[in-house]
């Protein structure tokens, strides 16, 4: 699609500017959107994106400029107005009520009546229609919401939008916790809209997932519109350098490492349910990857590995030493850290602030007896905060308020404060700005590779990934778990990404 002229848009922004107190948000940020067009929005954590957004849809009034849908003015006064006027958003945690039926959360605020009374014939045949069209054919509409998977919820979400009228849709990140099965549908279900006329906004960090949908792309920074094009026009390294403000020449650095001595090794590890066999020899100075698809016991095995999931059989051996399994507290003290997958909920304390997060693991020297001093906390989190380096006030601020990847730097930090030798990496860049995916990458080389001049011998780091390029990237070598059985790890250049997958769904007829 040709890049839409604001004449020819079905949804015009233009100047819109929006602050919160001396926190200018957006600075005058421009946008045009066709009828039947998917447009990327695409920038880093903090460049403006869900503000506008919910300027967009209602949820935040702008200061000044102006919006036009179908050519007339656009004011929304709220989520409701917007979507009465066909402007949906489905945001990246979704809202919806999980104890009410899926054709309660569908009409929502718009329900149908007769006389004082709910018609909920009128409300299943409506919710029946709108499920259809998204793919939910076998669901029952009075099915609660809370019982649905995250992929069939976020399809009764779209269902809503799609039981309005949906003129405007805006997904935001939306297959941040999604099967690459879901993901697949939910493409699959984007084009069909596009195909009836909807307009999608398409926020995402991904960006092979936009040069497989999306028609143009929009690169905000710093609360500006900085650049534009066509999908599959612009190099990604060109929209990369617009999203971070600089060229990044080299997105997955690998530094000439030499593998040492054996640092971790699992013997025909199992759990009680996943993993059900894994073999693998980690050492110092290398990153091994394990792909996999979802569920197929990548997670599993790094959880019983650090003693967070039972060990049914098997054996592990740390530093040379065959030990028994153990929890996490014994872990750490051998020198494993952890970075979970499920960030909000396992990897950090959201309640607590970011040195505290940091040191959480390791508060020895911060105080006297068991008591920690918050001076000291904070001086021992302050020159992590630095070398990663995390965006925020001080290490007093609360780590919820930090961005996915500042939060995600913070968590990779704790592991460095601890003194970890072996590194268990769980999705670490899932859900973050490349500027920090960047960032992570350049630190996983920098520990594989150590500095003897410092006195830092080389880490090993193990990572579980579902995005591949990532894995070839920054590997040494690179495992393959398939239904519980982790394969042996070769050579990254033994590999692609269609040997990868084939490998994953059990069709690799290597030996």
């Amino acid at each position: 699609m040709s890049e839409a002229s604001s004449a020819g848009s079905l949804l015009t922004v233009n100047g819109i500017k929006k602050s919160f107190g001396p926190t200018q948000a957006l600075k005058g940020v421009d946008l045009t959107l066709a009828r039947g067009e998917v447009l990327a929005l695409i920038g880093e954590n903090g460049a403006g994106k869900s503000t506008l957004m919910k300027v967009l849809s209602g949820a935040h009034a702008s200061d000044s400029g102006e919006m036009t849908l179908e050519g007339a003015a656009y004011q929304p006064t709220g989520p409701l107005h917007a979507r009465g006027l066909g402007v949906c958003m489905i945001y990246q945690e979704l809202a919806l009520a999980p104890h009410l039926s899926a054709m309660e959360n569908i009409l929502l605020g718009i329900e149908p009546t007769v006389g004082p009374f709910m018609n909920w014939r009128e409300t299943r045949a409506i919710a029946r229609r709108a499920l259809d069209e998204v793919g939910l054919t076998a669901l029952d509409p009075a099915a609660i919401v809370g019982d649905l998977s995250i992929a069939e919820q976020q399809l009764v979400e779209i269902a809503r939008a799609v039981a309005v009228g949906c003129k405007v849709l805006v997904l935001d990140e939306p297959t941040s916790s999604l099967t690459q099965k879901d993901v697949q549908a939910l493409f699959a279900l984007v084009r069909r809209l596009k195909a009836k006329g909807v307009a999608i906004v398409y926020i995402s960090h991904a960006l092979e997932e936009v040069e497989a949908l999306c028609d143009r792309f929009t690169v905000m920074r710093d609360g500006e519109t900085v650049g534009q094009g066509v999908v599959g026009q612009v190099p990604v390294s060109r929209i990369i350098a617009l999203m971070v403000g600089r060229e990044v020449a080299d997105l997955y650095p690998r530094s000439p490492r030499s593998a040492t001595e054996p640092i971790l090794e699992l013997r025909a590890l199992a759990g009680e349910k996943f993993p059900k066999a894994a073999s693998l020899v980690l050492r110092r100075g290398e990153v091994v990857g394990i792909a996999g698809l979802i569920g197929s016991g990548r997670t599993e095995t790094l959880r019983a590995l650090f003693g967070l999931d039972a060990v049914a059989a098997g054996e592990i051996s740390i530093h040379g030493n065959l030990t028994p399994p153990a929890g996490p507290a014994v872990r750490w003290a051998q020198g494993l850290g952890l970075v979970s997958e499920d960030r909000k909920t396992e990897g950090l304390a959201q309640n607590l602030s970011i040195a505290e997060n940091l040191t959480l693991s390791k508060l020895d020297g911060l105080g006297p007896w068991r008591f920690v001093r918050p001076s000291r906390q904070n001086a021992a989190a302050e020159p992590w905060i630095k070398a990663f380096p995390i965006k925020c006030q001080d290490g007093e601020q609360p780590i919820e308020a930090l961005s996915g990847g500042n939060q995600q730097k913070v968590a990779i930090a704790r592991l460095l404060h601890h003194g970890c030798d072996v590194l268990l990496l769980d999705e670490p860049t899932r859900g973050i700005d490349v500027g920090s995916k960047a960032q992570i990458y350049a630190w996983i080389d920098k520990l594989a590779l150590g500095d003897p001049a410092a006195g830092k011998a080389p880490k090993a780091v193990l990572v579980v990934s579902s995005y591949l390029p990532e894995l070839l990237g920054i590997c040494d070598r690179i495992a393959v778990m398939t239904r519980g059985v982790l394969g042996e790890a070769r050579p990254v250049a033994q590999w692609t990404e269609h040997s990868l997958m084939l490998a994953a769904t059990g069709q690799d007829q290597r030996g």
